[in-house]
């Protein structure tokens, strides 16, 4: 079978990580994109599901934040009711 070049346009920032990415699971860019191009067209759907669940920039530190708080209590406000909290 024939080969043949497709050209896409891609953050370059994005593009370094997703080499890096590939790198490490031992392939290039082109083969990560003949698996999904393979498996999309034989189950005839994107092959992975597609969601806005993930975390806003706002949410990613706060996550943080409780995570240092949960290694250092002493960084973190403590109170004893519900009242106490929302003054």
């Amino acid at each position: 079978m024939a080969n043949t070049n497709i050209n896409i346009r891609m953050d370059a920032d994005l593009k370094r990580q997703f080499e890096a990415f590939c790198a490490d699971m031992g392939m290039t860019m082109t083969t990560a994109f003949n698996v999904f191009a393979r498996k999309a067209v034989r189950e005839y759907r994107i092959p992975f599901e597609i969601s806005g669940d993930v975390p806003n920039a706002e949410t990613v530190e706060a996550i943080k934040e409780v995570k240092r708080m949960k290694a250092d209590p002493s960084l973190g406000k403590t109170y004893s009711n519900v009242d106490q909290m929302m003054e």
